[in-house]
């Protein structure tokens, strides 16, 4: 039997999953794990992130392609609807399923990690790599990553939301060529994508629309600011309030003026390192 992780990526839904997975499967260290993403692209690159096997499958519905009847999957999308999902609770041997959603609820036959429920067979756990709480100095004011993905350029149509600020931009992974061009001549200071780890860790404030930007901020010592976008889901929204992170809704400049203006005091969370808690968790769940 063998192991996989699936993770929905591409230029409409972004590499949040995706820097999840990488934090997971360097948790879990040597074990033998085969990443399955839906997009060619990132797949290719992945070793770039400490990850040995990776195979782009472009759907969810081909990852029967790769994985054979009682393998092993920890499962990180919402493409599959109940009956798919039910399907690949038989169809492996063990399945977990990673879920971002407060109202979700276990199913029969597999494992859940979630920031939100508890229970048996659940893991209540937020994933960050251990590396960003290791962090100690922050040489940068403010950055803004908007995310990997900007298919419509939103970034573009609100510069004015942050263009006062003077930010070092963090550039994403499914941006178009002319598209980055153009950007850097609005932004004197930028961080390249393979640059995003010493964004987060420099970065005294980071403005971003990333959810796992959000959760690595914080674990290195920053102030994180949340853009809640129009075209991604509100599933973090929960958490973020529970760990006292800010949330900026419609680009309402006003709003994170005010935020920035009291950035000083406001209190954050701390959040909690959970890759020994996770690595358990998974090793047991997948018996690896």
């Amino acid at each position: 039997m063998r192991s996989f992780y699936y993770v929905h990526t591409g230029h409409r839904i972004g590499l949040d999953r995706f820097r999840r997975a990488a934090a997971i499967i360097k948790a879990l260290g040597n074990e033998d794990i085969t990443l399955l993403t839906s997009d060619y692209r990132i797949a290719q690159i992945a070793h770039e992130f400490g990850i040995t096997n990776s195979v782009g499958v472009d759907v969810v519905r081909n990852i029967p392609q790769i994985a054979h009847h009682g393998d092993k999957l920890i499962f990180d999308s919402e493409e599959a609807n109940p009956l798919m999902l039910d399907d690949m609770r038989n169809y492996f041997s063990k399945f977990v399923r990673i879920s971002d959603k407060k109202d979700d609820v276990k199913a029969e036959n597999e494992f859940l990690l979630s920031p939100y429920l508890n229970g048996e067979e659940i893991c209540h756990a937020v994933v960050v790599d251990d590396k960003y709480f290791t962090c100690k100095e922050k040489t940068v004011e403010i950055s803004y990553f908007f995310g990997d993905d900007d298919y419509e350029k939103d970034l573009e149509k609100h510069l004015d939301f942050v263009e006062d600020l003077h930010p070092y931009l963090q550039l994403g992974f499914y941006y178009f060529l002319d598209y980055e061009e153009m950007l850097k001549t609005k932004f004197v200071h930028y961080f390249e994508f393979e640059e995003y780890e010493t964004m987060i860790m420099q970065s005294k404030i980071l403005i971003t629309a990333s959810p796992q930007a959000v959760l690595d901020a914080l674990a290195s010592g920053g102030k994180p600011i949340y853009i809640q976008r129009e075209d991604y889901r509100q599933d973090f929204n929960a958490l973020f309030e529970s760990l006292n992170i800010p949330i900026v809704y419609n680009f309402d400049k006003n709003h994170i003026t005010v935020i920035l203006a009291t950035i000083n005091e406001h209190k954050y969370r701390k959040i909690e390192q959970n890759s020994n808690k996770i690595t358990k968790f998974l090793k047991g769940s997948l018996i690896l």
